[in-house]
Formats: C-alpha cells, sequence, structure tokens
C-alpha cells in the first residue's frame, strides 16, 4: 500500500517547530504548508469508495488521507461518493457506481479519465479567467476552459451525457465551444447540442444536492480563517517563491486545511473567488494587486502595503510578524497538504 497523506501528529509537531523559531524559520518551511502543484487530494469520501494505485494490481479502501497520482483509478459503491481536490479552487465530486482515473494531475495538463458513471466539476474563479481541466470518457474528450458547474454522465457501450450549466467548454476534434445552459450527448462518432430545457434546469440528484452543500461547506471555512492565520501565511511568503509558484504552475491560491471540517478550503492569493452555486471564498492572502501585499476579506482586517521585490523589506513580505494587526502575530497552527515533490 502506497503511504498516504501525513497524519495530525506529524504535522503539529512540525508546526510546533515553526512557532519555537523566528519567522525566517516559517519560510524556510513553507514547502511542509503550501499544497505542491499538483491535483489528486482526497477531500471527502462517503459510503464505499475503492482504489487503485497505479502499478499496483490489488484494490484498496479510499480515505481522506489519499493523494492520488497520475494513473491511479477510483470507483464507488452503491452508496459511495468521493471529492477530489483538482486545480486549486476547483473540485471533482463523483457520484455512486462511478469510476474514474486521475491521467495526469500536473496544473498544467490536468487531465481526468471518466470511465462510467456520473461526475461533477465546480470551478470557483472569475469569469474572465482561463484554466484547463481536460475530461476523457468512451466517447470524447473536453476540456473545461471557464468558471462554471459541469455535471457529465457516461453509460459505456451507449454514450456520454455533458450538461455546462455554467461556464465554458471546448470540445476537442471539433473544436466546438459549448457555453452554460446547454446540453451534449455523444453517441458512437457522432454528437448532438441541445438547450438546457427549463425541465433541464430544475432537475437535479442526490448528487447534484450533495455537491452544493460541499461548496457551501468549503466557502464557509473559507470565512472562517481568522486574519492571525491569514497575516502569518502573507508574511511567510518571499517574492521569488510566490512568483514561481502562482505564475509558473497556474496557482490563484493554495488548499488549507481545517481541523473543525477535517478537510481543505481554497484560499486565493487575491481578491474573492465566486463559486457557481452563489457565495464563494472572500478570504485572500494578497490583495491590491501584485506589487503589494497583506491580506483581504470581507469579514475584516486590513491590508498591508509593501513593494514586493524592493530593496526596503520591512513592510514586505519577510516583515516581522508583528507588524500587521498591532500586537504580536505567531505563525498559527494549521496544516495544508504537504506535496510529495518540493515545488521547483
Amino acid at each position: 500500500m502506497r503511504k498516504a497523506r501525513p497524519t495530525f501528529a506529524p504535522m503539529f509537531f512540525v508546526t510546533s517547530l515553526v512557532l519555537a523559531f523566528p519567522l525566517i524559520a516559517f519560510t524556510q518551511n513553507r514547502e511542509k504548508f503550501v499544497i505542491s502543484a499538483k491535483a489528486g487530494g482526497v477531500n471527502a469520501v462517503t459510503g464505499r469508495a475503492s482504489m487503485l494505485p497505479h502499478g499496483n494490481g490489488e484494490w484498496q479502501q479510499l480515505t481522506i488521507k489519499e493523494d492520488l497520482e497520475a494513473g491511479d483509478l477510483v470507483k464507488t459503491g452503491v452508496d459511495g461518493r468521493v471529492e477530489m481536490l483538482l486545480n486549486p479552487g476547483s473540485y471533482l465530486r463523483v457520484g455512486e457506481n462511478s469510476e474514474f482515473e486521475l491521467s495526469d494531475n500536473s496544473l498544467e495538463n490536468l487531465e481526468l479519465r471518466l470511465i462510467k458513471g456520473t461526475a461533477i466539476v465546480e470551478v470557483t474563479g472569475s469569469d474572465d479567467e482561463e484554466l484547463f481541466i481536460g475530461i476523457t470518457t468512451p466517447h470524447t474528450r473536453m476540456s473545461i476552459v471557464r468558471r462554471g458547474l459541469y455535471r457529465v454522465s457516461v453509460v459505456p457501450g451507449d454514450n456520454t451525457e455533458l450538461i455546462v450549466r455554467k461556464g465554458r467548454v471546448m470540445l476537442e476534434g471539433s473544436h466546438t465551444k459549448v457555453n452554460g445552459g446547454n446540453k451534449v450527448v455523444f453517441s458512437g462518432n457522432s454528437f448532438s447540442v441541445a438547450k438546457l430545457e427549463k425541465a433541464d434546469k430544475k432537475q437535479v440528484d442526490a448528487l447534484d444536492g450533495w455537491s452544493k452543500d460541499r461548496s457551501q461547506a468549503l466557502a464557509k471555512e473559507n470565512g472562517r480563517v481568522n486574519d492571525r492565520t491569514l497575516t502569518a501565511l502573507a508574511s511567510s511568503f518571499n517574492d521569488d517563491w510566490f512568483s514561481r509558484s502562482r505564475f509558473r504552475h497556474r496557482g490563484f491560491g493554495f488548499w488549507l486545511y481545517s481541523a473543525r471540517s477535517n478537510c481543505y478550503t481554497f484560499i486565493p492569493y487575491y481578491g474573492s473567488y465566486g463559486s457557481p452555486y452563489g457565495g464563494g471564498y472572500s478570504r485572500s492572502i494578497f490583495a491590491g494587486g501584485f506589487g503589494s501585499w497583506g491580506y483581504g476579506g470581507s469579514l475584516g482586517g486590513g491590508v498591508r502595503q509593501g513593494n514586493v521585490g524592493s530593496a526596503d523589506r520591512r513592510t514586505g513580505p519577510s516583515a516581522s510578524p508583528g507588524s500587521g494587526q498591532g500586537g504580536q502575530t505567531r505563525s498559527p497552527v494549521v496544516r495544508t497538504r504537504a506535496p510529495r515533490e518540493q515545488l521547483p
């Protein structure tokens, strides 16, 4: 069995070491706290679900401690559901009697293969952001390129149905663009596109309800992140690491572990990110655009300004942790998904 995600005890030990040293120690150990530039973290499992690690001939129970790797297979039973982290701010939610493969877990070429069953993809963000989430089924290949809400259902040997409630999908081969409010049915070598009828828009099932509940719960955890946590995290980032991680890996934020809900929520780098379900993620690390820093959100807190990369760093990312909200701010006891590989 492959080694699963680290448990609480080692991470609390790491965090205690961080608290015992100056802020520079937190900066030097940032790889312990920031998600790796890969997708695949299992964020929720209900009912029966199992996984087949790539290169391993035995199925094993799937748990929320797993970080799926490229080539891993997952299947759910008659009562099973799985939520998996995609690029920061996006989620895959798979229903019962389904099977999928994480074909590529890099953010630059993120690729899923839905073998059978139903999957919902929630993509948060702003409407003008471009992204890439590739989905392959036995009947087609498509790319999610915009914030939105997508449902893909596969009946092996029969057809694939795609419902774009919000967002935009590009169909490979035909270069067809499918916007929100449309349904596509793929069968054999052909497909048909039709507007969603009122009945289609209102028709929801248990998976739709679960996906919406999960979305609201995760956004709520984002709202519970306090100013001290945001200040300490912002203070820990230096401009070199931030530039490489954000722009090289198309990251718009990162996953932050919530012990309260035993899962990861999304923390944007800048501004607020909207969910296609409504609401969204209002607590962010940086504010005011690249060249200034601080924390922001609708729940209060301030923005601390400083020129990133300038010679004077007294108010920049490596400033003293006590220079923000007044009084001393210590690094928080938080845990993000530890990467298998350090960021380059």
